[in-house]
């Protein structure tokens, strides 16, 4: 990935990236749509293992995203938190609080049914905070996404003046 031009934002420690996960509650996903680009504003569960990242999304059965998924599976991603304006004594000290975190992966649609009812129970543990299960059922009419993201990083831009 590029490198950050603000490095001093950047966010490494696995703990605070995972408290941008839980607090961020859309995910903007990124794709390819035959020569366009195309981005859905998504809710997301994720699963973090060590310091890998992988992502679930869930929809309708059939779509643009997942017509497009499934010609070009590289997807980018991106989610934010803790937004908020702060005003300076001048135009440029004006600005914008955040948190964030952004990547890149591959999408897969997931057939399995056990591996889309987890996908489905860490959507709403992260959406919620609360555990949830599925049934056969409850996961046949949905699709299922898993991102297994290559590369991401995180950032924060503290207001400055607190």
């Amino acid at each position: 990935m590029n490198r950050m031009t603000r490095r001093e934002r950047q966010v490494t420690d696995i703990d605070e990236i995972i408290k941008i996960l839980d607090k961020s509650k859309v995910l903007h996903i990124g794709m390819i749509d035959g020569d366009e680009p195309y981005v859905v504003p998504m809710n997301y569960g994720y699963i973090m293992n060590g310091e890998k990242l992988t992502i679930y999304l869930h929809g309708a059965r059939r779509g643009r995203k997942l017509d497009a998924m499934r010609k070009n599976p590289k997807v980018f991603f991106e989610a934010v938190c803790d937004v908020t304006p702060f005003e300076g004594d001048v135009a440029c000290k004006y600005g914008i609080a955040y948190a964030s975190i952004m990547g890149r992966g591959v999408a897969e649609i997931v057939e399995d049914v056990e591996e889309k009812k987890l996908g489905l129970s860490l959507l709403m543990k992260t959406q919620t905070g609360k555990d949830f299960t599925f049934d056969d059922k409850m996961a046949s009419v949905v699709s299922v996404i898993k991102i297994g993201v290559l590369e991401y990083t995180a950032k924060h831009r503290p207001n400055p003046n607190k």
